[in-house]
C-alpha cells in the first residue's frame, strides 16, 4: 500500500502509527476495560452471581486444561490479551511491556514487536498444554480456575529479546544514574516465576515465551523476517477498505469537468438550474434527481 496516497485512520492518533508497543498497550487496556464492563453488567443482571460470567466469557477466553482444549482451541489466540486478576496486575504488565518493548522497538524496529509478542503468546500456550502431559504432580494445574489468562509469555519474550539484542544496554533514570538491563530483566524474571506459584505448566508457559524471544532475534540476525507476512496481510486488508484519496479527488475532478463542460445553458434553461442539479448529483447521486430534473439535463446535453 502506498502510504502517501492512502490515508489510514491511525493518522488521527498521535504517535500511534509507528509505535507498536503503544498499540499493544492500548489493545490490552481496551480488552481489560471491556471485560470489566461485561462483568459489571453480569453482576447487575444476575444479582452478584459470577457463574455465568466465568462460564460464557472467561471459559471461552482463558486457556483451559488439556482435556478441554479440543473444544476451546481458539483460546490459544485469546488468553494472552486479557487480564482478570485485577487492575494492578494489568497495569504492572503494561509497564513491563513498555520497559522491554521500547528497547526492542528502538533497536530492531516497530514492525518486529507485534509479531514477536503474538508468537510468544502462542508458543507459551503450547508449552503450557504440553507440560500437562507430564505424569503425576508436575503436570497438574489449578483445576479450580476456568483457565489461564495474562500476557506473561509475551512479556518475558520481550525481556529475553531485549537482552539478546543488546546485553550491554543501560536504562538511564537520570543523567548520572543508570541500571543495567540484565539487572532489570533478572528482577522481572524472578517476579514472573514467583507469580506462577511454581506450578510446572505455568513455568513451561514462561519458558515457551522466553525461547520465542531468543529464537526470534536469532532468526532476524540470520536475515529472515518472520513477522513480515502479518504486515503484508494487514496492508492488503487495509487497502481494500481504505479510500485512495488521490484517486477519489482525481475522479471527482474529472466528473465535475465532464458535467460542467457538457451541460451548457439552453433555451429555457438557466445556468443556475444546471448548477443546482449538478450540486444535487455530487451530494446525493444521479438517482436522487426527479423526472423533471433528468429531462432538464437531457435537454441541456443535446447538441
Amino acid at each position: 500500500m502506498d502510504n502517501q496516497r492512502k490515508q489510514s485512520f491511525l493518522k488521527y492518533v498521535p504517535g500511534l502509527t509507528n509505535n507498536a508497543v503503544l498499540k499493544l498497550i492500548i489493545a490490552s487496556g481496551t480488552a481489560f476495560v471491556i471485560l470489566g464492563i461485561i462483568l459489571g453488567i453480569n453482576l447487575i443482571v444476575y444479582q452478584n452471581d459470577r457463574s455465568n460470567f466465568f462460564h460464557y466469557f472467561i471459559g471461552n477466553l482463558a486457556l483451559p486444561q488439556l482435556a478441554d482444549f479440543k473444544t476451546h482451541w481458539w483460546t490459544i489466540f485469546t488468553y494472552g490479551w486479557f487480564h482478570f486478576s485485577g487492575f494492578w496486575e494489568c497495569l504492572s504488565n503494561m509497564l513491563w511491556l513498555y520497559c522491554f518493548g521500547s528497547v526492542v522497538q528502538m533497536l530492531i524496529g516497530h514492525r518486529q514487536v507485534i509479531p514477536l509478542y503474538t508468537y510468544a503468546l502462542i508458543a507459551g500456550g503450547i508449552f503450557y498444554l504440553l507440560a500437562q502431559f507430564l505424569p503425576g504432580k508436575p503436570g497438574d494445574i489449578n483445576h479450580h480456575l476456568p483457565g489461564i489468562l495474562g500476557a506473561r509469555a509475551g512479556l518475558i519474550a520481550m525481556a529475553v529479546a531485549a537482552v539478546t539484542i543488546s546485553p550491554g544496554f543501560y536504562f538511564y533514570l537520570t543523567e548520572t544514574f543508570r541500571i543495567h538491563i540484565l539487572v532489570v530483566a533478572g528482577i522481572f524474571t524472578l517476579l514472573m516465576i514467583l507469580s506462577t506459584g511454581f506450578i510446572v505448566p505455568e513455568l513451561f508457559l514462561l519458558a515457551g515465551g522466553a525461547l520465542t524471544g531468543f529464537c526470534y532475534v536469532k532468526i532476524l540476525k540470520a536475515g529472515y523476517r518472520p513477522g513480515q507476512w502479518m504486515y503484508s496481510f494487514a496492508s492488503k486488508i487495509e487497502g481494500l477498505v481504505t479510500p485512495n484519496e488521490a484517486k477519489l479527488a482525481k475522479k471527482k475532478g474529472i466528473k465535475i469537468d465532464i458535467l460542467t463542460n457538457k451541460y451548457k445553458p439552453k433555451t429555457g434553461i438557466s445556468q443556475k438550474n444546471i448548477d443546482d442539479i449538478l450540486d444535487k448529483i455530487n451530494q446525493k447521486g444521479y438517482k436522487s434527481l426527479t423526472a423533471e430534473e433528468k429531462e432538464i439535463l437531457m435537454r441541456a446535453g443535446k447538441e
